[in-house]
């Protein structure tokens, strides 16, 4: 079976149709139980890489390194040579070019975004794409986002929201330089949290929940937490058993936790 001479055309790939033609035929009849599969299955898809190639720079320049695009469509190669099936009278090129091509599509679509978006607006960028590229040609100029909406029968807040969206596709490094001398990165711009704030609420609100625990309770937590003291010392000072205040900590811990909720809760 040979490649058709119009697909052959309109990719301008270097393949040897008669002997890459012949594999994938024989690859499709071949039982699927057959000990040479394998072997003919890897030599199908060298040989019909360059059109995987071919395809692949299509969509160079658009951010994604040249080999990791090469890597995406030889999957979709693979994906054409395994669901190929010779009886449906297609031959192979007609349908590996749109499963290649596909899979493309599908990477841009769902990995090459810096930002995750709806599926909704990654697709209305594509359109936007496609729309002012034929607009520009039809019309000799830029086109508008009413030219655009009108083309692809959308209203303009679609296609704003579209255009919007695409500022998703691409991201700037917080590690990017914002001046040639002062050594400074776009990151060290940035506001952080800032937790002395939090810690001074903290403290504001403890002291009126320590007043409200009894004077035993307040003396183990002050040996305990501002002393350092250990259990064992505390209870050798306060005359009872470790294990009695282990328990008496955890009591106090837990009626001054219980304050301090309250307290933040009016």
């Amino acid at each position: 079976m040979k490649v058709s001479a119009v697909s052959a055309r309109r990719t301008k790939i270097n393949v040897d149709r008669d002997q890459a033609g012949e594999l994938i035929q024989a690859f499709a009849v071949m039982d699927l139980g057959h000990p040479g599969r394998d072997d003919l299955r890897r030599r199908v898809i060298e040989s019909w890489l360059p059109l995987a190639q071919h395809l692949s720079r299509r969509y160079t320049g658009r951010g994604e390194p040249a080999d990791d695009l090469v890597q995406v469509a030889m999957v979709g190669l693979i994906k054409a040579v395994d669901r190929y099936d010779a009886d449906q009278g297609v031959d192979f090129a007609g349908f590996a070019i749109p499963t290649i091509l596909g899979e493309l599509k599908r990477h841009f679509r769902d990995k090459a975004w810096a930002i995750r978006v709806p599926r909704r607006l990654q697709e209305m960028r594509m359109a936007i794409t496609t729309a002012n590229q034929t607009l520009s040609h039809t019309l000799g100029r830029a086109p508008t986002v009413t030219d655009v909406a009108a083309h692809l029968g959308v209203t303009e807040e679609e296609v704003l929201e579209g255009l919007e969206g695409a500022r998703a596709y691409s991201a700037t490094s917080l590690s990017t330089p914002i001046g040639d001398e002062s050594g400074q990165e776009l990151g060290d711009t940035l506001g952080f949290e800032e937790n002395g704030y939090e810690l001074a609420e903290l403290r504001i609100a403890l002291g009126p929940a320590l007043a409200a625990l009894d004077e035993r309770e307040q003396r183990m937590l002050s040996l305990r937490f501002y002393g350092n003291r250990t259990q064992a010392d505390i209870a050798q000072e306060m005359g009872i058993s470790q294990m009695h205040v282990s328990r008496l900590l955890a009591k106090a811990l837990g009626r001054l936790r219980s304050l301090m909720e309250d307290d933040g809760r009016r």
